[in-house]
């Protein structure tokens, strides 16, 4: 097994204290032993006193205002192991998953994403994006540990730091919800491989949100910013028709686009359409979209 100063988990958080204390509870327990840094998106409840009270061996960050998913970029660079896993504050890692991923990332040195297998809830069902991964129609070789995938669910993804680092990590514009596909494709231009590996688990207990509709239209936006930054003309212009009927008619669309029309200026600043290999890939996805792997993360 990869030894533990290999690993490192990077959990962030916001105002969701009792959450994030009962999964270090479960993450600090671990046979692994990962060193584990709590970044705070400036949270109002209190939790970082709260960690550092009941975990005086996490470290944590506190961040003035919130930065989002870009919050775990902070995590990151705090940490000096090769691998990193990511956690939510509502999630954890199944015994012995951290110190597998370690083995498949040191035996696999051009694999940049560990997809972990993400059960969701008490009765345990399949994340949906998980479920597509597994049905993977891409080429990747016949030598790397599960299938080739353009995407992952962030709290059941254990990456190569410095892969990571390279490209950037998680882009704060993006907030929460969606953020990985952009991250993904980065990773996929660079030349690195993502791997979906049902052998990995992570356990996710996610809460009711008031705020679902306005989870779901930053989803939309962050979809449709995602497909005009790294996509040709054509390509965004049919990847945008398809999110949007997909989103319906209703709130949730008519807010996501407007949010992606706001962000237009720099997206078309930032345009970098992805080489025709990455771009191939992208298109076998869309025409097997029950199998596609390069979607956001979807709340189950």
């Amino acid at each position: 097994m990869a030894p533990a100063s290999d690993l490192g988990v990077v959990i962030a958080t916001r105002d969701r204290r009792a959450q994030l204390l009962d999964a270090l509870g479960r993450i600090t327990t671990l046979a692994e032993r990962p060193e584990v840094v709590v970044v705070d998106n400036g949270s109002a409840d209190g939790t970082a006193r709260a960690v550092r009270e009941r975990f005086p061996g996490v470290r944590v960050a506190t961040l003035p205002r919130d930065r989002g998913a870009a919050a775990r970029n902070v995590g990151v660079e705090m940490l000096d192991t090769p691998y990193v896993a990511f956690s939510d504050d509502d999630s954890w890692w199944a015994p012995g998953g951290l110190a597998r991923a370690g083995d498949l990332l040191r035996g696999h040195p051009r694999v940049a994403v560990v997809a972990a297998r993400v059960l969701v809830g008490e009765d345990e069902r399949l994340d949906p994006t998980c479920a597509a991964m597994a049905r993977s129609p891409l080429h990747g070789g016949d030598t790397g540990p599960g299938p080739a995938v353009l995407g992952f669910v962030a709290c059941g993804a254990v990456v190569r730091r410095e892969a990571f680092l390279a490209v950037g990590g998680f882009d704060e514009r993006y907030g929460i919800g969606g953020e990985e596909a952009r991250l993904a494709l980065a990773l996929a231009v660079a030349g690195w491989e993502l791997r979906y590996v049902a052998e990995v688990i992570a356990h996710h207990h996610p809460t009711p949100s008031p705020t679902r509709a306005d989870r779901a239209a930053q989803v939309l936006r962050n979809d449709l910013w995602t497909a005009w930054s790294a996509r040709p003309l054509a390509a965004s212009v049919r990847a945008t028709g398809r999110l949007l009927r997909a989103a319906g008619s209703g709130r949730v669309a008519a807010r996501g686009l407007l949010g992606a029309v706001r962000g237009g200026a720099w997206i078309l600043r930032e345009r970098r359409p992805a080489p025709p290999r990455v771009e191939r890939e992208l298109r076998t996805l869309e025409r097997a979209p029950a199998s596609g792997a390069t979607g956001p993360r979807r709340e189950a």
